[in-house]
């Protein structure tokens, strides 16, 4: 084992401490793999043990010793990026839920252009105001859709009076 690539006694109880700390499986693997690592384990060994290719543990050793401990046990992930706070939002929303309240329409392209401007940049789609919108409990509302070739109402008044014998195949003979 080249000696850039030794760990310490005083890294191994920083990493066992990292360890007892940690609730995520695939650091612990990781933490693993430094560990036996650290005690003189060959990456076949290490392999056998955590089921890691022999290319990935050196990568996690080279890594560990590039960028320390703290690359691991930190939040690598970076969804979830809202662009402005839930009470940002509310303040954009908030005079538009006015107008939607006094009964007129509302556009979206009108939201889109103040949200923009209080990003300080463009969005590429409507998709990130939907989104915004539905996060703050906005739904759109549709009227009932009607069948164009739907009998009139009288018509279905008319057909309910009818006798049942005379309705069709259905009903009971005498």
């Amino acid at each position: 084992m080249p000696f850039r690539f030794m760990i310490t006694e005083s890294q191994l109880e920083e990493i066992d401490a990292a360890r007892k700390k940690n609730m995520n499986k695939n650091i612990e693997r990781q933490l693993r793999v430094l560990v036996l690592h650290a005690k003189g384990s060959s990456r076949e060994e290490i392999s056998l043990i955590t089921e890691y290719n022999i290319t990935s543990i050196s990568r996690i050793v080279s890594l560990y010793m590039e960028k320390g401990l703290s690359f691991f046990i930190a939040n690598n992930y970076k969804g979830n990026n809202r662009n402005l706070s839930y009470e940002e939002e509310c303040a954009i929303l908030f005079p538009y839920l006015e107008i939607a309240k006094a009964g007129q329409l509302v556009d979206i392209n009108e939201i889109k252009l103040a949200y923009e401007e209080a990003l300080g940049r463009p969005l590429k789609s409507n998709g990130h105001i939907y989104r915004v919108l539905e996060r703050h409990g906005w739904r759109k509302i549709m009227p009932r859709s009607k069948h164009p070739n739907k009998a009139s109402d009288e018509e279905i008044a008319t057909s309910k009076k009818t006798p049942k014998h005379r309705q069709g195949r259905n009903s009971k003979r005498r």
